[in-house]
């Protein structure tokens, strides 16, 4: 095994073994095959992302039911108005900004495991006691503290998984958990179209939608009992003999199932990218080079690209009705284009690993602009449903491409850390993009709502395009260096 970096030798022999022994730890995930004991982590993980995105979509489904209840009003006189639609959709990221921007550095104090289980269940019980709610203000403070466990939730899952597979698998791996992750959308919507027409047992149809969403806590320690905490975490928090025991045994499991040998670590080369010890990160440090760059263009990255995502997909039954579709037929139509999300990260999986992470969000995002404005123009129910359609494949894979590159930026220490800043920004901009697609929608239309999805879109490809570092390929820790 080569040497430690020589900018390290003044520093004491243990921060000299803790970086050392970190550096080997990576070196041996990343030359692990990708056997059915690594899909199967990622599979766990992804079960998990599917109560939080089931939570993030219903939003727009149940948004028809909380109108036709008399809780809610599709549009407002005011621009902040409290009771409209837009109010609840802003409720939802106003606590997924809280729980990203504020709570998310707790993965990286405690542990992926910890927060993973810890927010799920903050989720899941913030969510069972907003569905008996009866005014339109507890539903929304409800909405906002469910969406902190939800904030919390999702950047742990990408932190984590990030760091549980090897560097060739993980375009993969994040096409797969998005897939499993999106499967909750159709889900969501199916029920909507069944429920929120009805009331069942006297029960307002939306009512039933959320309370089914409530039932992530009843997995979640079944989970974590499969999980184990993130070696690469371990190792950089000084804990390396119990990252190597952890490691060990995913190790013995991976060698049974491929049947022989597994290749050699490469020490050197995660001995050389190692080139300073790992130190727990400050705050600050995402300011100082080469992180600010990096930190700056995904600011303005999640700031626009939350406007173009979401101002679609929490907004498609609405937006039917606004063309002139009925509320049940809209919900019809909104299944029909829901169930093609888990269909973008399926195919994704087929080249994420091979097209440059970069080139996928640039890519997805034009096809979102160019699909949006062929939408706004058309008024026949199955050409509306086409180009939705194809806005929801541009969506999903420009999520896969996007979740997998930002956790890529930023090293062990502080990626969570980080990653929830930045990302804290989407949160921030879908939070006002409701106020900003009902006013649209108001005074323009549909083709003022495609139009502001167009420009933002066009913001996330120049930013991404000339900006973005490259990260296809390559070890966390040569990216973060």
């Amino acid at each position: 095994m080569s040497s430690l970096p020589l900018d390290a030798v003044h520093e004491p022999p243990r921060v000299h073994a803790l970086a050392a022994s970190a550096a080997q730890i990576n070196a041996r995930i990343d030359r692990l095959p990708a056997t059915r004991a690594i899909w199967v982590l990622v599979l766990m993980l992804s079960l998990g992302g599917w109560f939080e995105f089931y939570d993030l979509f219903f939003t727009a489904y149940v948004g028809p039911g909380l109108v036709k209840s008399g809780l809610y009003s599709t549009t407002t006189a005011s621009f902040f108005g409290f009771s409209g639609l837009g109010a609840f959709v802003a409720a939802s990221f106003a606590g997924l900004f809280i729980g990203t921007f504020c709570f998310t550095r707790l993965a990286d104090r405690y542990g992926r495991r910890t927060m993973f289980t810890a927010s799920l269940l903050w989720y899941s019980a913030a969510t069972f006691i907003m569905a008996l709610q009866t005014s339109a203000p507890a539903i929304n403070a409800w909405r906002l503290i469910a969406g902190i466990g939800v904030g919390i939730e999702l950047v742990t899952i990408d932190t984590y998984v990030s760091e549980l597979v090897p560097m060739h698998m993980r375009g993969r791996a994040f096409a797969f958990v998005h897939f499993v992750q999106y499967t909750a959308v159709p889900s969501v919507a199916l029920l909507a179209w069944w429920f929120v027409p009805r009331a069942p047992l006297g029960i307002d149809g939306w009512r039933w939608v959320v309370l089914l969403g409530a039932c992530g806590a009843l997995i979640a320690w079944a989970i974590r009992r499969r999980v184990p905490e993130s070696v690469r975490w371990l190792a950089q928090r000084g804990r390396t003999e119990e990252a190597a025991r952890v490691l060990a045994k995913l190790e013995a499991k991976v060698e049974a199932q491929y049947g022989r040998p597994l290749p050699e670590p490469d020490y050197a080369g995660a001995s050389a990218s190692a080139s300073a010890p790992q130190t727990q990160a400050r705050f600050a440090e995402i300011w100082q080079p080469p992180y600010r760059r990096r930190t700056i263009t995904m600011l303005v990255f999640n700031l626009f690209q939350a406007i173009g995502f979401y101002g679609f997909a929490s907004w498609v039954p609405t937006l039917l009705v606004s063309k002139g579709i009925t509320v049940t037929h809209s919900l019809l139509y909104a299944f029909v284009i829901a169930a093609s999300n888990p269909f973008g990260p399926l195919i994704g999986m087929t080249f994420a690993d091979r097209i440059e992470r970069k080139t996928l969000v640039v890519l997805s995002a034009l096809a979102i602009a160019v699909c949006g404005a062929l939408f706004a123009m058309q008024t026949e129910p199955a050409m509306l449903m086409l180009f939705g359609v194809l806005i929801t494949l541009g969506g999903t894979l420009l999520s896969v491409g996007y979740h997998a590159y930002q956790v890529e930026l930023f090293p062990t220490r502080m990626r969570a850390t980080a990653v929830g800043f930045v990302y804290s920004m989407s949160r921030l901009s879908a939070m006002f993009s409701g106020f900003m697609i009902a006013f649209a929608l108001r005074h323009f239309g549909v083709p003022g709502v495609f139009a502001l999805i167009t420009g933002a879109m066009a913001v996330v490809m120049a930013a991404i395009g000339f900006f973005g570092p490259r990260t296809n390929n390559r070890a966390l820790d040569d990216i973060s260096h």
